[in-house]
This record gives structure tokens, sequence and C-alpha cells, in this order.
């Protein structure tokens, strides 16, 4: 019984793709000095609409991207797809960060820079028009786009809402 587990745990951490965004020396003064660490941002997902993020600090490197993809499997949302889009436009913010994100024709490829390019190739979208506003900064940049993506709701959500076909909102 205990193979089968460690089997299925095997599988389950296979099938995520980790993409690390960001890496920054970080350091905490003591009475002895300067104590250096290395802070690691790292996104996860499966590529067909499980993403999430995490950050991880250590003193080494591997261990802090270790630690952040740990994370980032703690802190897991579903966002729903549209075939290779997103289903509408969408602005999704997190303190001073805003993200734009557009709907694209197929064909269009992922339009998008630095933390938002990692975060919607990661989620599984092919096609998509995206512009960071304000802030620059890579964490305030990707909780933004996740809080964007976690607006999204497709057409039979928004159908059941309404108390109406699906038929009846697409027209």
């Amino acid at each position: 019984m205990a193979r089968f587990e460690s089997q299925r745990r095997e599988k389950d951490e296979n099938e995520f793709q980790e993409r690390v965004v960001a890496i920054n020396r970080v350091s905490k003064t003591v009475k002895g000095g300067r104590v250096m660490k290395f802070s690691a941002l790292v996104v996860v997902g499966d590529g067909k609409g499980t993403i999430g993020f995490g950050l991880g600090k250590s003193a080494e490197v591997p261990d802090a991207i270790r630690k952040g993809i740990e994370d980032a499997k703690k802190n897991l949302i579903k966002v729903p797809l549209n075939g290779t889009t997103i289903s509408h436009e969408v602005i999704g913010k997190f303190g001073a960060g805003v993200v734009l994100m557009k709907p694209a024709a197929p064909g269009t490829g992922v339009i998008a820079g630095g933390p938002v390019r990692a975060v919607v190739e990661t989620v599984g979208i092919k096609d998509i028009r995206t512009k960071a506003l304000r802030s620059n900064n890579p964490c305030n940049v990707i909780r933004a786009t996740l809080n964007g993506l976690s607006l999204l709701r497709n057409v039979e959500e928004v159908a059941a809402t309404r108390g109406k076909t699906v038929q009846e909102i697409l027209g």
C-alpha cells in the first residue's frame, strides 16, 4: 500500500512545471554584522488551468527555490480557460500592481512581459495580450495577475448566476 502512495506522490509532483521568476539577495543586520540570504519567487502550474506561486528564503539558492516550490503547491488556484485564451478582459490588482489581461485570437501568442509571462505560460494560456501597469515589483505583479485570473468566469457560471441558459447568454 505504501508503495502505491509513493508512486502517486511522484506522479503528482512530476505533472507540475516550475518556473523561477526572481532570485534576490537579502540581508539582515544583526549584532555580529550582516547575514545574507536568498529569496526565490517561484510559479508552479500544470499547463491545464491550475497555478500557484510561492516565496522561499534560505542561505543557499537551491534551498530557497525548493521552499518556494513547496509554498507554491500549497496555494493553487483553478483558472477557467476558453480554449487557448481567457474568456473575457479582466484587470487584476494587488497593492500597487495592476495587470490588464485581454483575450487574443488563436495564433497571437503570449504578449506579456517578465512575471506576467511566467504566470500565463505556466497556467497553459497560449494566446493573450497583457500589460503590467504601475508597479514593476515581481511579487506584486504576480499577485495582481493571479487576482485577475481568479476573477475570470466561464459562460456556464455567468448563465447560472443570471438564471439563463448558455445559449441565451451567447446569443
